[in-house]
């Protein structure tokens, strides 16, 4: 003998099951819940989009560029020279620069002429766009402490930095993450080069 009520439930579409409908909307409701929660972590703990405000960092970066700032990695891993970071500036709330690491904790920095001395010794690099013609507090020796960086824009002569007293030695706790990637313009969509 055939139970009309079990060919009726095997027949019936989710919405026209008993319950079917609920169990839908809690579904997706959940489903929303998840995304909500899993866009926060990525946006508060891993990544970020920022857009770039200026010109400090031409050529490497052009003012409207947008870039994926990673979070993340510093809790592991060190701060190293010639990375670009994001960092609070700390005169203006929800302000944030974008500059290279040119001095490590525990060296010493100093710009003569045009040159960028670490320890002593001059720094071979290639970033900046023009020669420095304004040393700033850099003209004479600046000693990091631990935690403490010096940054510099790579449009030298047209960047607040390290150099300024404004900005100065740089913290790890204010760096915000690093600029590892250009998502647009699309034509220039790539890998930012750290070394």
């Amino acid at each position: 003998m055939v139970d009309l009520k079990e060919v009726f439930l095997e027949e019936a579409g989710p919405d026209e099951r008993p319950g079917g409908l609920l169990r839908e909307i809690l579904s997706f409701a959940g489903y929303v819940i998840f995304v909500i929660l899993f866009t926060y972590l990525v946006v508060h703990y891993v990544g970020q989009r920022t857009e770039v405000v200026g010109y400090s960092m031409y050529p490497t970066l052009n003012n409207g560029d947008n870039l994926l700032v990673d979070k993340l990695s510093y809790r592991f891993s060190d701060i190293e020279r010639f990375d670009i970071v994001v960092f609070e500036y700390q005169h203006e709330e929800n302000c944030f620069y974008i500059k290279r690491v040119i001095g490590l904790p525990g060296e010493t920095v100093q710009i003569v002429g045009d040159e960028i001395f670490i320890n002593g010794e001059v720094l071979e690099e290639d970033y900046g766009y023009e020669a420095i013609e304004n040393a700033g507090l850099a003209a004479e020796p600046v000693v990091l402490g631990e935690n403490e960086y010096f940054v510099l824009g790579d449009n030298r002569n047209d960047s607040t930095d390290s150099r300024d007293p404004r900005v100065d030695k740089v913290t790890k706790d204010i760096i915000a993450g690093k600029a590892f990637v250009r998502i647009y313009p699309f034509n220039k969509m790539g890998f930012l080069h750290h070394d």
